[in-house]
Parts: structure tokens; sequence; C-alpha cells
């Protein structure tokens, strides 16, 4: 080949490059639109054994799309989600036209992931890839906890997230978490990094996908924080789970939040919230921006489920009427 030929045959090649860039990246372009989902503990209790089926033919009723189910208590593993009502609960979601969207892990089903003692987040991974199992039998494609908490810390509150303000405080009353004083910050999150490897482990031996929730107060409170643990797994197969609601109340932006997470979002949980960013009211009465959100969750290319979590508070509406108010309201903006 001489000079002009070699020249030639670049200039070929180099005019294709835009082309081929574009090929390899078409999702950047694509809006995707999301799908429509309710929990169905909005219509039942967290307390141990609680029944979802009666919740599935209201789920399904109202109109949805998708559901996600939740195991409320440990020995719920063995003792509830047994076979038998495996294939019940599948049967009652055909009837309704449901899909699991996603299966949960209670938080306390869970919480020793996060424990510095070998044999107690032994115990959790056991417990969590019990929860693989059920999930699997139930065709959901992803198995979800919110990310727990060092059990260093203790709160006033049982679930400790949900201590975030002092609503009439004692005079001298200070807001205060104990922090253990062998507490180690580093071998704490190390030690998570290598349980989330192993909990991701699992769920793909089961076909699963794997997504975390950020909480207050725990490993994993933010988008940031759940991209610094992404970035030492890099696996696409773990992914986040962000509750709008959640995010607010800690003063991060939903539609920034699922900008940063961009494709490693997996799952939504929506919630409004109240004008102080620290009360959940009934959807649609409070001050979330649901236009922006749906908006950002298009521009990142997000086509899965967004699926409501309601509160219960006093003076509240009917959770069916809120429930059929999500729905008008997404489905405007979707």
């Amino acid at each position: 080949m001489n000079r002009r030929q070699f020249l030639r045959n670049v200039a070929l090649a180099t005019s294709t490059l835009p082309l081929m860039s574009a090929a390899a990246q078409p999702q950047s372009h694509v809006q995707s639109k999301p799908k429509v989902g309710c929990l169905s503990w909005c219509f039942h209790s967290l307390g141990p054994a609680a029944d979802p089926e009666p919740a599935l033919d209201i789920i399904g009723e109202l109109g949805f799309g998708g559901v996600e189910l939740i195991v409320t208590a440990r020995r719920d593993l063995k003792d509830f989600w047994t076979d038998t009502r495996i294939y019940q609960l599948n049967k009652r979601l055909r009837q309704n036209k449901l899909l699991v969207s996603q299966f949960v892990l209670f938080q306390p089903v869970v919480e020793d992931l996060s424990s510095t003692d070998r044999a107690a987040r032994e115990q959790a991974l056991a417990y969590f890839e019990a929860g693989c199992r059920i999930g699997k039998k139930l065709g959901a494609p992803i198995i979800n906890i919110v990310a727990p908490w060092a059990r260093e810390l203790k709160g006033p509150t049982g679930y400790l997230p949900r201590y975030y303000e002092i609503t009439n405080p004692k005079p001298g009353q200070k807001y205060h978490i104990d922090i253990a004083e062998e507490f180690d910050w580093d071998r704490v999150w190390n030690a998570y990094v290598e349980t989330t490897k192993a909990c991701l482990s699992r769920a793909k031996a089961h076909g699963l996908k794997f997504s975390i929730e950020q909480h207050t107060h725990c490993l994993v409170p933010d988008a940031a924080s759940f991209l610094r643990l992404w970035d030492q797994i890099r696996d696409d197969d773990l992914g986040y789970n962000l509750d709008a609601g959640w995010t607010l109340l800690q003063r991060e932006y939903p539609p920034l939040a699922i900008h940063k997470v961009g494709r490693h979002l997996m799952n939504v949980h929506m919630r409004d919230i109240d004008g102080l960013m620290r009360q959940f009211p009934a959807f649609g009465r409070g001050v979330m921006d649901i236009q922006a959100i749906i908006t950002a969750l298009k521009q990142v290319g997000f086509n899965g489920f967004a699926s409501i979590e309601q509160d219960q508070h006093p003076g509240d509406p009917d959770i069916r009427e809120t429930c059929r108010e999500y729905l008008r309201i997404m489905r405007k903006w979707i």
C-alpha cells in the first residue's frame, strides 16, 4: 500500500466513526416509560405472617400492573411462605393480571448483613437466599432490601431510620444516637461490601437481580453512597431502589438522584411529602414534584416499575381513593 492509498483508507474509516458511536449508544436518545405498580403492604400490616392475598384482589381491581410482596419476619421464610401458599398466591396473581415487580425482605429479616460478626452475617445470608428462592417461585425479577444500618448504632426507636426528628423536644433533650466505643467505620463498610457481593452472587444463582433501597442512617442513605458501593462491586445485576419520599426527607432532590444513579436504577417507590420534608401525606396532597420525577425517569431510560408506598395518618382519605389518585396522576404525566 502506497501513501495515497493509506490516507484514503484512513479517511474512509474515520468517516464511519460518528455512525458507529451513535449505534453504540442507542439508549441515550430513547425515552422509556415507567410502569405503575403498588406495594402489597399498602393494604396489610408489616407484622409477622402478614397475608398479602386479599391485597392482590384490591390492587388488581384498581388497575395496577405490578405488585411488590414482602417477607415481614424471619420465621415466615419457613412457616408462612410455603409452597402451598406460593401456589395460591401465583394463582391469585394470574387472576388479577399482576406481575411481581420485585420481592422484598423487610429490613429486620436481614439486618445482620451489616454485622461485623461473621456467624451473624452468614445467618443473614441464609435468610437472604431463602428469600431468593421464594422470589424466584413467584416470578419476581428482582430481590430487594433496605440497606441495613451498622449494628453498633442504637437510637430511641426500634427502626432507626424513623429517628429523623424530635417533634416536641423536652428541655435539654438532644438528638442523639449511641455509637459503640468499638465502632470502626472502615471495618463495617468493607465487611458490608463483601456481604453485598455474597448477596448478589446468591441472587444471580437464582436468576434474580438485586436492588438496594436507601433509608436514613443506613449504610446506603442516598444515591452517592450507592454509587460508592456499586463502584466497589461493578456488576449491572446490582441496582438502586429509589424511594422518592425518603430521598427528599434527607434533602436530596429525587429527580437529581435519578440522574445520579442513571442506568443503575432498577425500581422506584413513590410517596408524596409535606412542605417540611418530614411526613408522607396521602399521594397528591404534598409538595413532591411528580412531573419532574417522571421526566427524569424517562430521560435516563427507566422502564421499570414506579410503585406507590403509602403511610397512613389520621384524617387521610381511604387508601383505595389514594391509590386511584396515584394512578390518575401517574398516567397523566407518563
